[in-house]
């Protein structure tokens, strides 16, 4: 019940407006330009060592160890978590790829 004097939903009734996203609210999504960008420099470049070790931790089933080493790299937990499920998705694709041909 709306449009009463008290409780949770008191005050004068009226209906939401649909506002247009400010440039804010999209600050932090990947485009679809710099994501092709990232990933031709990731093929081009290769891993750094950090990450190499890192991958070698998680072929071995180190995760802890794993999210230790990120952390301490990179600086924050969620950091080190979001760098170990990236290098995860990495070893997956590389095995997905070596599987056909073995």
């Amino acid at each position: 019940m709306d449009g009463i004097a008290v409780g949770l939903h008191k005050g004068h009734v009226v209906s939401k407006r649909k506002l247009a996203a400010r440039p804010s609210q999209r600050k932090g999504k990947l485009g679809k330009r710099v994501k092709m960008i990232r990933d031709l420099i990731r093929d081009v470049v290769g891993s750094a060592p950090y990450e190499k070790r890192l991958m070698e931790l998680l072929k071995v089933g180190r995760d802890k160890r794993a999210l230790k080493l990120a952390k301490r790299k990179l600086g924050t937990h969620l950091r080190g978590k979001k760098k170990r499920e990236e290098m995860g998705n990495l070893l997956r694709k590389m095995s997905r790829k070596a599987a056909p041909n073995a």
